[in-house]
């Protein structure tokens, strides 16, 4: 059941579906993009068709450069687990295309209907926690301990709450 690359609004951003066959690719890019190594079981749960919007792969110019995974809880919620570009691909926009995308799709659920999306931060990845306010998430708390094999051990919970309009593709603005 593989979907084509998904076009996005710039011609050389495109996106595809989780599946068997580039689960090897998504693993590879984990191993870079991120400094802890993921279970068999967190692969399989990826390509699950239920998640199958909200589980992608980023390319540029048809090489694969990021990816964005997340899961169903409770069925209300969407868990971001993963969200990642390659280093030099970071200042075109492609991880907040790949989110803007996640939002839409997450707005759109039904079955369940999905009623917020959340995730971890490191408490030193400030970056990070302000690519996610700018696209509407906010501060949930602090969850101490959160990471076991690196430090520092805290994470911030974000959150943002999908509301209707999240279905439209409009621009939030940047602050």
């Amino acid at each position: 059941m593989s979907n084509p690359p998904a076009s996005s609004s710039s011609s050389r951003v495109t996106f595809a579906s989780l599946t068997p066959r580039n689960l090897g690719t998504v693993k590879k890019l984990n191993s870079v993009l991120f400094p802890i190594k993921y279970s068999d079981k967190f692969y399989q749960d990826v390509i699950a068709p239920e998640v199958e919007d909200f589980c992608q792969l980023i390319y540029y110019n048809d090489v694969p450069v990021g990816n964005i995974c997340c899961r169903l809880e409770n069925n209300k919620d969407l868990y971001l687990m993963t969200m990642g570009v390659l280093a030099p691909y970071r200042s075109k926009q492609l991880g907040s295309q790949a989110l803007k995308r996640v939002i839409k799709a997450a707005a759109s659920h039904s079955k369940p209907k999905i009623r917020r999306i959340y995730l971890h931060v490191q408490v030193s990845n400030t970056d990070a926690k302000r690519f996610y306010e700018r696209h509407g998430f906010k501060e949930a708390g602090i969850k101490e301990d959160y990471y076991k094999k690196i430090m520092p051990r805290g994470a911030w919970i974000l959150e943002r709450i999908i509301d209707s309009e999240d279905k439209q593709d409009q621009e939030k603005p940047e602050l």
